[in-house]
This record gives C-alpha cells, sequence and structure tokens, in this order.
C-alpha cells in the first residue's frame, strides 16, 4: 500500500527539520492557534497512536477515544491531548518517529479495503493512513513556516489533493450549505510537473500549483494567498469553506495569517 510508505516518508521530512530543535523551542508558538512544537508532536502522536489502536484493538480504541473526547468537551482538545501524552521535547519526537517508523512499515502490507473504526465513521485502511499523512503534512506546515523553512514537495501530496477532492461535499455540509450537483474543474500541476484532472469541464474551474491547493483544502493557506485561479461561483465559493479533515466546522485562516517567516522564528 503505497499510501503507507507516503505517510512515512511525509513524517520523515517532519523529523528531519525537528532534529536539532531542543530545549525551550520546543515551547515557541506557530501561526496556528498558537500551537507550540510540543503541541504539534502531542497531537500528530496521539493519533498515529489512536489509528494503530483501531487497528489492533478496536474496543481499546473505542474507550481511549470516548474518554478522550469526553474531557476534550470539559477542558478542551489541547489539554486532553497533553494529559494522554506526557512525553515532551526531544523524548516525545524519538518516541513520534519509532512510532510512525512503525506503523509506516507494517501498514504497507494490509489490505487497503480492511474497515477500521474511527472517532466519527469507520474507514478504510487506506483513508486511516491517508489521514495521517494528511495531518502531518498540514501540521508540518506551521513548524515549517515558524523555522522559516521552505518545504520541498513531492508528488505524495496527490494523496491530500485526492482527498480534497473527496471531501468537497463535506465541506458543504459542515458550514450547513446544500451541496451543488457537480465538483469544479480542477486542473492542478503537481511538484513534479504533470498535470492532475478531476471533474468534469464546465463553467467552474480551479487552475494552479497542486500544492496550494492541498494547503487551501486543509486550511493551512487562505485562498488570496496562494496562486490558484478559481473560475466561477462554486469554485470561489468551495475555495472559502473547504475542509478535508473530520470534526466540526473550522474557519480558514484569514489572508497573510499564514505564511512562512522570513527568517527563522526559533534561536
Amino acid at each position: 500500500m503505497q499510501q503507507a510508505t507516503d505517510f512515512l516518508q511525509e513524517s520523515e521530512a517532519l523529523f528531519a527539520i525537528l532534529d536539532d530543535i531542543s530545549g525551550d523551542q520546543w515551547e515557541v508558538p506557530t501561526q496556528f492557534k498558537g500551537w507550540t512544537l510540543n503541541d504539534v508532536l502531542v497531537h500528530l502522536h496521539y493519533w498515529n497512536q489512536m489509528a494503530d489502536l483501531s487497528l489492533q484493538d478496536p474496543d481499546a480504541f473505542t474507550a481511549r477515544v470516548g474518554a478522550l473526547l469526553v474531557k476534550a468537551k470539559a477542558e478542551g482538545l489541547r489539554a486532553a491531548e497533553n494529559e494522554a501524552i506526557l512525553l515532551r521535547g526531544n523524548e516525545l519526537r524519538d518516541s513520534w518517529r519509532t512510532l510512525y517508523t512503525d506503523i509506516g512499515t507494517r501498514w504497507a502490507d494490509l489490505d487497503p479495503k480492511r474497515r477500521v473504526k474511527w472517532a466519527g465513521p469507520d474507514m478504510s485502511v487506506r483513508s486511516s493512513i491517508t489521514a495521517r499523512q494528511m495531518e502531518t503534512w498540514a501540521h508540518g506546515q506551521e513548524v515549517f513556516d515558524v523555522l522559516g523553512v521552505e518545504r520541498v514537495e513531492h508528488d505524495r501530496v496527490k494523496n491530500i489533493v485526492i482527498l480534497g477532492v473527496n471531501t468537497f461535499g463535506w465541506a458543504y455540509q459542515v458550514n450547513g450549505k446544500p451541496v451543488p450537483e457537480a465538483i469544479p474543474r480542477l486542473e492542478l500541476t503537481a511538484p513534479s510537473g504533470a498535470l492532475w484532472e478531476f471533474g468534469e469541464r464546465g463553467d467552474n474551474r480551479i487552475t494552479g500549483p497542486a500544492v496550494e491547493f492541498a494547503q487551501v483544502s486543509a486550511q493551512t493557506r487562505n485562498i488570496a494567498d496562494t496562486s490558484l485561479k478559481v473560475d466561477g461561483p462554486v469554485a470561489a465559493e468551495w475555495m472559502s469553506i473547504a475542509q478535508c479533515f473530520a470534526g466540526g466546522r473550522e474557519t480558514p485562516p484569514a489572508p497573510r495569517s499564514r505564511h512562512r517567516a522570513r527568517g527563522a522564528q526559533i534561536a
């Protein structure tokens, strides 16, 4: 299952820029809701754990996630996750790496269509590991941004692009809006230069870099801060509410609020 290898490579790309972080640097806030680097890794590590637990022990997964969601409702998600994962700093980074390496290697041999539980509806193993790649890539963005590093993108971002396409209806549903009959035409340029096309030709069209479409879908950039060309009312509305992740409605970042720092913000 190629998606497991893509998840592993995405995680390794993030690990590479965290390898030299230490001490108080782990507590520097990012542009995403003030999350620190510790917060980012706690979040990624916890849900990697839960994805693997859903595969190995569905009943234990249901119990643990159920308890966390109850706590999150009372105390907030950040507090609940930070209580569930007690490691911080270099120890957290190393534990996160040990687990994602194991998952990326072991899940590659699974049947992609096998069903597993999740906090929302059940999903396929392929969808589960793709979600883990998306989360790693999306939350990795605030890390690259605060470090002032431009991420080198690869065609594995296509998994996240497809997730963005597949959640077209979800973006409308979570915002309480009627779902349009047809998805806009997408003509996106991959990091390799390949052309990725989705949807039928029509008046609504989105063209430009595939990475920027993924950024808007994962809400790591506002559409105004990209070079995407958007034609038609449905295309424009979708790009204003796109949300390729589960949970409640989230407001996309304001224009110019998410960007790569001109110099490293962590010294």
